[in-house]
């Protein structure tokens, strides 16, 4: 078993000490601030970009285009998706994720803000991720985007929304994606496993089993599973899918499925990395400012990113 990381340590030592609840025991709507004042507090100094807002069209939710400051003309592009348990994060929210991203990629990003359990049960978030790719795809050279160099992203809840839009979009005629990068994707969707790590790490140190059992019983209802492969990639057919990373944290409890689901893109074809950051544990991808280790891996996203991205 390896060491907690010394940064992120100080950083679990210090929400310690503030008295910081388990999510599981916040109600949604406070909670959202909670998390809201977490991300804030462990990444800083956002990176330079020039940012846009795209008021929400018609059957469209709300998106951040993120573009690099230096060069000009049509850019590869990356549509992210937050994560947050389909309970919690906004556009705000991930906005230095989104920042970092699009800068170290030097790839345009549009950040997507889906809608919210308990309000919007499953499958509204898949809709609006499905719904916000298709619009990005059809509208990619007034974004600046290359319609030929389109990539999808998130981490954890966010993972399986990417995921999903890439299945979508292979079944039913949307974008052609040439990359995804999930981010410890909660990809069994609630389902049972052999997943060792949900009892080792069931108390943290960030994510907890209690606050994914709340995240999923909102989002997917009182048995808190998913229906089908929108809510559980592990599900469905992986077969097809674009070159993808998958990144896992050391002391996580979606660590095993997380491993399983990389193994089973693998098994269907599909050009799939697997790295596992030891020392780190949920949620590192908001942390790059206070985490020297969770750095490295926004860096190793995007890296993968941008070289996909332009092979195609």
């Amino acid at each position: 078993m390896h060491a907690l990381d010394q940064d992120l340590a100080a950083l679990v030592a210090g929400a310690a000490a503030s008295g910081a609840p388990d999510l599981a025991d916040v109600a949604p709507a406070a909670c959202r601030g909670l998390y809201r004042q977490i991300l804030a507090s462990a990444d800083v100094a956002p990176a330079l970009c020039t940012v846009r807002d795209i008021e929400a069209r018609s059957g469209v939710p709300a998106l951040r285009l993120y573009a690099p400051e230096a060069g000009e003309g049509v850019r590869a592009g990356i549509v992210y998706f937050h994560g947050g348990g389909y309970v919690l994060g906004d556009l705000d929210g991930y906005d230095n994720v989104c920042r970092r991203l699009c800068v170290d990629s030097q790839a345009a990003v549009v950040a997507v803000d889906y809608r919210l359990a308990p309000e919007h049960p499953f499958p509204a978030a898949v809709d609006d991720a499905w719904t916000a790719l298709c619009w990005v795809g059809a509208h990619a050279l007034e974004l600046g985007l290359d319609a030929r160099r389109l990539g999808v992203a998130g981490d954890s809840a966010g993972a399986v929304l990417a995921c999903v839009c890439a299945m979508l979009a292979r079944d039913e005629g949307g974008p052609r994606l040439r990359a995804q990068g999930l981010v410890y994707p909660p990809a069994a969707g609630g389902h049972d496993g052999d997943y060792p790590s949900r009892h080792l790490h069931a108390r943290g140190p960030t994510l907890t089993l209690r606050t994914m059992d709340y995240f999923s019983g909102h989002y997917f209802g009182p048995d808190g599973r998913a229906p089908d492969f929108r809510g559980a990639p592990l599900l469905g057919d992986l077969s097809g899918l674009p070159p993808t990373l998958v990144q896992l944290a050391s002391h996580d409890p979606l660590r095993d499925e997380g491993e399983a689901f990389a193994h089973a893109l693998q098994q269907a074809g599909t050009p799939a990395v697997l790295v596992e950051y030891r020392g780190l544990a949920h949620g590192y991808i908001s942390m790059g400012g206070a985490v020297a280790a969770a750095r490295w891996a926004q860096l190793q996203l995007a890296q993968a990113m941008a070289h996909w991205l332009r092979e195609a």
